[in-house]
């Protein structure tokens, strides 16, 4: 797609080669992205199933499911701390760069046959995919002439559909290279498309705005000693604590897991209450943060479940569904492309259907559009219930129960998940305008930490129980219900945010 190249539209500023009427840079981002996420969701399609294959590190599924959890968790908690060094240290363009390279190397590490490096890969990735996240998206902007340009809806659109074409494919490679030949194989497969990604993005960074080179808000030499000297205590202390555990003998995975877990449901809680209290917001400002509070927990609830469609659902699938279609079997990885494909499908359909109803007066505000998608979620897992129960008795569920659940958290995710990324923007109180985007990913790391720490002891559950499921499709259910019947109490709150 980079080299489908068109001459300057009428309405594009500059002169010489654009990518779909867009800046030609936009076409050096589309690239980054799509092999970034093409590494990224193909090693996420076989994590899960890796950690519990016998061939793998066979753990069981609880524990793999809270690995699978902390990890997505990670990447967005991440995501804060990488727009901050974007913004204060490294510049969003030297940024991204040096991300690729982690992620690269953390595939690499992945593709190593043990299981001490195997964990430190896992970190990388995280570590990588964190500090690409936020920066990526802020270069995207920089193309354009301010926001008022009319083409910045329609680049993030194109740059949006990397994002999912990535996904697509990769489990299609990835996972059948994983599943079928090796699982490190895979993992290195996943390296090789990072590395393509990175190449060329330094290729084509010359078609970069120059502001995605500058540092915004560079620290000061006082800021960056004290950053550094904060830093190296924390690591310091970390050391010396797991280094005493390990002496000791008492050591497990869970000594890792459970603090991270928690820290991913505190530092959310923590961003929120502090942002709420600070004196310099205007009343309005703090109303909109506590109109902005019901969203965020029900995004978090909302990502419970959806992100479960990777761990929970796959581990079903690997052991319970015939994964098959008229008599032909793939790899469980598969599952992981049904989404982005429904995504691409979708998403312009719902971008029709809301400026149609728009156009009528009758489209839904965001209040109802995220009871909806909370709603759907919560249903999708009722659908759950049904292979769940025809897999009791011994008996493989069809694969078309799987692709009707991951139908109905689709058609949620295209209710709730753009919606989320506007009123974000809309209601995030000025002082903290550059911030909220951040904060709006800590809602996917509170309900992944959830998910993590109900398979983590005390707790240990088996996801894919009946029981379980029926839960926590009915806490979804009830939660979007609880946002609807609020909705009034919710619109005052927002302001002049509709």
């Amino acid at each position: 797609m980079a080299s489908s190249l068109t001459k300057d539209s009428a309405g594009s500023t500059g002169t010489g080669k654009t990518f779909f009427g867009h800046p030609r840079g936009l076409a050096t981002l589309f690239m980054t992205e799509m092999w970034e996420r093409f590494s990224y969701y193909g090693m996420r399609a076989l994590l899960p199933l890796y950690l519990i294959a016998p061939n793998g590190l066979h753990m069981n599924p609880a524990t793999a499911t809270a690995i699978y959890s902390v990890y997505l968790s990670l990447v967005y908690l991440l995501a804060m701390p990488g727009g901050w060094f974007g913004d204060r240290v490294w510049g969003p363009r030297k940024t991204v760069a040096i991300a690729g390279g982690v992620i690269m190397v953390g595939h690499l590490t992945l593709a190593l046959p043990s299981q001490g490096t195997f964990f430190v890969g896992l970190a990388l990735v995280a570590l990588g995919s964190g500090l690409l996240k936020s920066n990526i998206s802020t270069m995207v902007g920089h193309l354009y002439d301010g926001p008022d340009d009319p083409r910045r809806d329609g680049g993030f659109t194109v740059f949006y559909m990397g994002i999912n074409l990535g996904a697509f494919a990769a489990p299609l490679t990835i996972g059948t290279i994983g599943e079928n030949v090796n699982w490190h194989f895979g993992f290195a497969l996943a390296a090789l498309g990072m590395a393509l990604g990175l190449g060329q993005f330094l290729i084509g960074s010359r078609h970069l705005s120059e502001r995605s080179s500058f540092v915004p808000k560079p620290l000061s030499a006082e800021e960056r000693t004290s950053s550094l000297r904060k830093a190296m205590i924390w690591m310091a202390v970390a050391a010396v604590f797991y280094l005493g555990t390990v002496v000791t003998g008492v050591y497990t995975l869970n000594w890792v897991l459970i603090p991270i877990t928690l820290a991913g449901l505190v530092i959310p809680a923590v961003v929120l209450f502090r942002i709420k209290r600070d004196k310099d917001l205007s009343d309005v400002e703090q109303r909109k943060m506590s109109g902005y509070i019901w969203f965020f927990v029900a995004a978090a609830v909302f990502w419970m479940i959806y992100d479960q469609g990777g761990s929970t659902m796959s581990i079903f699938a690997d052991a319970s569904a015939d994964n098959s279609v008229f008599g032909w079997n793939f790899p469980v990885s598969w599952y992981q492309s049904v989404n982005p494909v429904l995504i691409m499908a979708l998403a312009p359909v719902f971008a029709s259907l809301w400026l149609a109803m728009n156009r009528r007066g009758k489209e839904p505000s965001t209040v109802v559009k995220f009871a909806s998608g909370l709603v759907l979620v919560g249903a999708s897992f009722f659908v759950f219930l049904a292979p769940l129960t025809i897999a009791t008795d011994g008996a493989k569920a069809g694969a078309l129960w799987l692709v009707a659940i991951y139908f109905v958290q689709t058609v949620g995710e295209l209710t709730l998940s753009p919606v989320g990324l506007s009123v974000t923007t809309k209601m995030a109180p000025a002082k903290y305008a550059s911030q909220m985007m951040g904060v709006w990913f800590l809602a996917v790391t509170a309900g992944d930490c959830v998910t993590g720490m109900l398979s983590l002891p005390p707790f240990s559950l088996n996801l894919n129980k009946s029981g379980i499921v029926a839960i926590e499709a009915a806490v979804a259910v009830l939660a979007g219900v609880a946002v609807w019947l609020n909705r009034s109490k919710v619109k005052e709150l927002m302001g002049d945010v509709r």
